[in-house]
């Protein structure tokens, strides 16, 4: 073993807490978020978190459920996750609009947004044409998106309310294969015809690992940060200073980094949970 692979699970033993991603790296579902499964050695791992008594939450980027709904399904999967453990770019939204000022946010997606906005104090608002609204807000929105709904945000945009988006991430991983993300497409309308900026609240993010050190009460350096997605949780670990670790149960695969700067590259790159588990009590 190298000095730098010595360092770094050094590092990994040291971790005060984990951020999780859900969909490709601890279960996968279709693509209406139904339906979850557990991956190779996801239990396992978590049983280990837990065992250990080492804080951890689960960051992700899917909006059709609430953080709650999503515990849940967790939870049926088998996965013994505490019922506040999930957080989404709703958490992190909610954040920021108080910070911002922002009142009334048009919403471009269902309960999984206004739920957790409306419990915090944001008045939340459907997308109609002539709504005045501070921001817009962009989730999952697939069956219910109609051109009436991307025509009120534009105006509702070029009228002087910010733009927000979940993710920008193209896809998320399913048991069906990769399914497109609704946030990037309804953010490209909304973007081509404004030109207005579009703040991500979701990973990569900053504010989304921000929100998870927060809630964990451990430093973002001080986190391992896990995922399956090249995009998104490696580089948002990079950003806040935490531990990357990639596996190769979703959207990404073995040659994921290849020809990547150090910098980009996740600290650890495995095949699965499984496979973290057995670093983290090997030796």
């Amino acid at each position: 073993m190298s000095d730098a692979d010595t360092a770094v699970l050094a590092r990994l033993r040291a971790v005060r807490g984990f951020v999780l991603d859900m969909d490709g790296t601890l279960a996968l579902g279709d693509r209406n978020n139904r339906g979850i499964r557990a991956l190779p050695g996801a239990v396992e791992f978590v049983q280990l978190l837990v065992e250990r008594d080492t804080p951890f939450c689960v960051f992700t980027n899917g909006t059709v459920k609430t953080p709650a709904q999503c515990a849940d399904a967790l939870q049926q999967a088998g996965f013994p996750v505490p019922d506040d453990a999930v957080l989404t770019p709703a958490t992190s939204a909610a954040e920021i609009f108080r910070r911002r000022g922002h009142r009334r946010v048009m919403v471009l997606g269902g309960k999984g947004i206004t739920e957790p906005l409306e419990a915090a104090g944001i008045e939340t608002l459907p997308p109609l044409r002539g709504t005045t609204a501070d921001a817009v807000f962009a989730g999952w929105y697939r069956q219910e998106l109609t051109f009436e709904a991307l025509e009120a945000a534009c105006f509702a945009v070029l009228e002087g309310a910010k733009f927000y988006s979940a993710s920008q991430s193209p896809y998320f991983a399913t048991a069906e294969g990769r399914t497109l993300g609704t946030s990037r497409a309804i953010s490209a309308v909304v973007r081509d015809v404004t030109r207005a900026r579009v703040t991500v609240v979701g990973k990569p993010a900053l504010q989304a690992l921000q929100a998870s050190a927060r809630h964990l009460g451990v430093p973002a350096p001080e986190l391992a940060v896990v995922g399956d997605d090249p995009e998104l949780e490696v580089p948002m670990a990079h950003k806040g200073g935490a531990l990357a670790v990639a596996v190769h149960t979703g959207i990404g695969h073995a040659e994921s980094f290849r020809g990547l700067p150090e910098e980009l590259r996740p600290h650890l790159d495995l095949a699965d949970m499984g496979s973290l588990a057995t670093l983290l009590v090997k030796g």
